[in-house]
C-alpha cells in the first residue's frame, strides 16, 4: 500500500518548458493572420479568435502524443507543417501519464519523469500480489513532455483552433484520391489546406465518417483525482466492490498521486468508484479528470486521412495503455508521410503503406481485447489463486516481454532523423513499392 517506503524519483528539474504560443506565433508565408496579436488565452472562441488560412503540405490536427510525434518526424524535411489544437500545448491532460521508461528516454523525454517502478502491486478480494517486472514504468508531467516533444519539431508551426471537419464530398468507400486532391479543412478560425492531413483529435474520429458515440460505442470510461502526495507502489485493484469490469488504480508521481478507476462497459459510471477508492486510501478526491478510451483497433486511413492514436484506436485493449502506441504509431505514420514529403513515394503508397502497418497488429489488439472480455467472467474466488500462478518471475518475464513488444521502444530510435530504418527493402514490395515497412510483430505464443 501506499507509504511503505520512501518515494523513488528520477531526478530532474521542475522547471516546465514554455509550450508554443506564449509569444508571437511563427508562421509560412500561407498564414494569414489579420491581426498583430492573439487574446491572452488563444483558445477563447468568438470574437475574439484572429482569422486563420492558407496552403500548408502537412496539417496535423491534434497536439497531444500522437500529433506531436508525426510533427517530430518531419523535422529537418523541410515540409511546411502546421499542428491544430484548440488547447494550447501541454494545457489539458486526460490521461495518468504513465509508459515504459525506455519509450520516454528514446523520445527525447526523459526530463519528464517524475517517478519510476520498477514493481506492479495487484489487490484482489482474496490476495495482495507483487509482481517484479522486467522492464521499468514511469510517470511524468504531462505539460513538460509535450514541451520536450515540440521542442523536436523543427519550423513546424502551432495555432489554437477548433477543428470543424474536411470540406466536400468524401470519396467513396474503396475509391482513391485524385494525385492532385488537397484537402480543405474548417476551423473554427478559417479554413485551411493540405495535401497531407493527419486525424490525431482522439476518439471522436473527427476527419472520419463514421465516430464513436458514448456510450454506444466501444469505449471503455476512465476517471482519476490528482491529490497532493507521495507513494512508492504502482497499484491496481481488480476487485468488483470498486469496478463490475475492470480496475482501480494509483499511480505517484513525485508530489501527486494519480487514483483512478476504469470501467470496460461505458455505462458503468466511474465517478462515485473513484471517490470511494481514494477515500480508502485516505486521500482527498480532488483534481479530476477523466475521458473516454477506445479499446478496438479502427482503420488507420479513410479517405485519404492518416488517424493516429485514439482516433484510429490506438489503445490497447485490458490494460488502457494509450501512450506509447500513440508514439508508436504515430512514428510509423511520420516516416511514411516524410517519404512522400521528400520525393521518395506518393501519397497512395504512403495510405496504404501506414494501412498496412496498422493491419498487420489487428490480431495483437483483438487477442487482448477477448481477455477483456473474459476477466469480468471469472468468478472471484478464482482470481487470487488465478493471480499468484501469473506471479512467477518467469510468467511475469515471458508475458510482459512479449507485452512490450506489441509496440517496443527501440521503434524510436529506428530511422530517428528522417533514415529508412522504418522500411526493410526488398520484403514484399508491391506494385509502385520500392520498400515495405516492418514493425517487431513478435509471437505472443
Amino acid at each position: 500500500m501506499i507509504g511503505k517506503r520512501g518515494p523513488r524519483t528520477r531526478s530532474a528539474e521542475r522547471e516546465v518548458l514554455p509550450a508554443s504560443g506564449t509569444g508571437p506565433p511563427s508562421r509560412p508565408s500561407g498564414v494569414r493572420l489579420t491581426s498583430t496579436s492573439m487574446p491572452v488565452r488563444r483558445t477563447k472562441r468568438g470574437a475574439d479568435r484572429t482569422p486563420l488560412e492558407g496552403s500548408w503540405d502537412v496539417v496535423i490536427c491534434g497536439a497531444s502524443f500522437a500529433g506531436l510525434t508525426v510533427a517530430r518526424e518531419l523535422a529537418g524535411s523541410g515540409a511546411r507543417v502546421l499542428v491544430l489544437d484548440r488547447y494550447e500545448i501541454g494545457e489539458r491532460q486526460t490521461s495518468a501519464c504513465g509508459a515504459p521508461t525506455e519509450w520516454l528516454e528514446n523520445m527525447g523525454a526523459a526530463d519528464s519523469i517524475r517517478q519510476t517502478f520498477d514493481e506492479l502491486d495487484f489487490h484482489t478480494p482474496h490476495t495482495d500480489t507483487v509482481m517484479k517486472l522486467p522492464w521499468s514504468f514511469s510517470t511524468f508531467d504531462y505539460p513538460q513532455l509535450c514541451a520536450l516533444l515540440w521542442a523536436q519539431c523543427g519550423d513546424a508551426v502551432f495555432e489554437t483552433a477548433k477543428v470543424e471537419g474536411l470540406r466536400g464530398e468524401r470519396p467513396a468507400p474503396g475509391s482513391s484520391l485524385s494525385r492532385d486532391h488537397i484537402f480543405e479543412l474548417e476551423t473554427d478560425r478559417g479554413v485551411v489546406s493540405a495535401p497531407l492531413m493527419v486525424d490525431c483529435l482522439g476518439w471522436r474520429r473527427v476527419l472520419g465518417a463514421d465516430g464513436y458515440q458514448p456510450p454506444d460505442g466501444p469505449l471503455s470510461r476512465g476517471l482519476e483525482v490528482h491529490p497532493g502526495g507521495r507513494g512508492d507502489r504502482m497499484e491496481l485493484w481488480i476487485e468488483r466492490g470498486v469496478v463490475p469490469a475492470g480496475y482501480g488504480w494509483s499511480f505517484p508521481a513525485e508530489d501527486e498521486l494519480r487514483v483512478g478507476v476504469g470501467s470496460f462497459d461505458p455505462r458503468f459510471h466511474v465517478k462515485k468508484p473513484t471517490v470511494e477508492l481514494a477515500e480508502r486510501l485516505e486521500l482527498p478526491p480532488e483534481g479530476y479528470q477523466g475521458n473516454w478510451i477506445p479499446h478496438r483497433l479502427r482503420e488507420a486511413t479513410e479517405g485519404g486521412v492518416f488517424f493516429c492514436g485514439d482516433s484510429a484506436g490506438h489503445c490497447l485493449p485490458l490494460t488502457a495503455e494509450g501512450i506509447r502506441t500513440a508514439f508508436y504509431f504515430s512514428i510509423a505514420a511520420g516516416r511514411e508521410l516524410r517519404r512522400v514529403v521528400d520525393g521518395r513515394a506518393d501519397r497512395a503508397t504512403a495510405l496504404r503503406r501506414y494501412a498496412a502497418f496498422n493491419a498487420r497488429h489487428r490480431w495483437q489488439f483483438e487477442w487482448m481485447l477477448r481477455v477483456q472480455k473474459l476477466i469480468p467472467r471469472v468468478p472471484p474466488r478464482l482470481l487470487a489463486p488465478a493471480l499468484r500462478g501469473l506471479s512467477s518471475d518467469a510468467f511475469v518475464k515471458w508475458s510482459f516481454n512479449h507485452y512490450l513488444n506489441v509496440a517496443h521502444p527501440s521503434f524510436a530510435l529506428e530511422g530517428a532523423n528522417g533514415a529508412s530504418a522504418n522500411d526493410e527493402p526488398g520484403a514484399g514490395k508491391e506494385q509502385g513499392d520500392s520498400e515495405e515497412p516492418v514493425d517487431r510483430d513478435l509471437s505472443l505464443t
